[in-house]
């Protein structure tokens, strides 16, 4: 899989494509969506064999930020970002591949908020840094060619770093989301009533949605530029996915929102057809849209 950023699964259906559907009610891997914050990608640069640190900006086609010592840290970030990162490159342990993960925060505390979302740890972290892992990557001569793959490994605490990679599940013990294969095959009908749009139209719908949810108001298929149908398949496919994450539950440290107690942010789940992420869009993706911290971080 590219290296691409992650779908809400409602949004993929807009240019007529319906793999999703079958995303839904077939087995994979689920993950716990961590709302930490920088990303930081860390291991072994194919392109010279070096241990490196940096965030998302690894994987720039022209302004690349690889770092492999200090002084590139100091030349490629600056602010809280490269203090994070000099803290990364000094503990997290050298490894032959290469990972991404959220950053938590420093050790010495038991409750952290690294973006929107607060996490409480039963006793204080005494590591010295705090990454919640996610992808693995993998990648013939440089980054630029890095391939995503969810994550296979398992990752031990050190004394100096606290992983937090909390298992995830369907209730029920449930392999999948099968329980929604109906609704799933009355939204494949729904679909040939809808006039599915091109790539750069369907990147139009997708802002004018989040512009949308960033300002807490209704979606109303009837404001968009394109057939109603659509935008009306579009609302059923969330649906589906709010259904499956009512499903998901994880074994992460206790969630906060604004106060409340939360389940997590969301769940990504990886299989066949695809990974695309599970999250309460009205809820957290508000909630993240408004948050300015680390959006200019990579």
């Amino acid at each position: 899989m590219k290296n691409t950023h992650i779908e809400h699964p409602e949004d993929t259906i807009l240019t007529g494509d319906l793999s999703v559907l079958d995303w839904f009610v077939n087995p994979g891997n689920l993950s716990v969506k961590i709302d930490g914050a920088p990303a930081i990608v860390w291991g072994t640069n194919p392109a010279n064999g070096k241990f490196f640190v940096g965030t998302k900006s690894v994987f720039n086609k022209v302004k690349i930020k690889i770092a492999h010592s200090y002084e590139e840290i100091g030349q490629f970030y600056s602010g809280q970002v490269a203090e994070i990162l000099y803290t990364c490159f000094d503990y997290l342990p050298r490894t032959e591949h290469i990972f991404q993960g959220d950053f938590i925060g420093f050790g010495g505390d038991t409750e952290y908020t690294p973006n929107t979302i607060t996490y409480q740890f039963p006793e204080v972290v005494y590591q010295n840094l705090i990454i919640a892992p996610h992808t693995f990557y993998t990648a013939e001569k440089d980054l630029r060619d890095a391939v995503a793959h969810p994550m296979n490994f398992t990752f031990t605490d050190t004394p100096y770093v606290k992983f937090v990679c909390p298992k995830a599940y369907i209730q029920h013990g449930q392999e999948s989301f099968a329980d929604v294969k109906e609704i799933c095959d009355f939204a494949r009908q729904m679909s040939t009533t809808c006039e599915f749009v091109t790539d750069k139209e369907a990147a139009k719908i997708k802002q004018q949605i989040n512009a949308c949810i960033r300002a807490g108001e209704e979606i109303n298929p009837d404001d968009f530029d394109c057939d109603a149908n659509l935008l009306r398949l579009w609302a059923l496919v969330k649906s589906i996915k709010d259904d499956c994450l009512y499903l998901c539950r994880n074994q992460g440290p206790a969630a906060y929102l604004y106060g409340n107690r939360i389940d997590a942010e969301g769940y990504v789940m990886t299989n066949e057809f695809g990974m695309f992420k599970l999250v309460n869009r009205e809820v957290f993706s508000n909630a993240n849209f408004n948050n300015q911290r680390f959006q200019c971080a990579s």
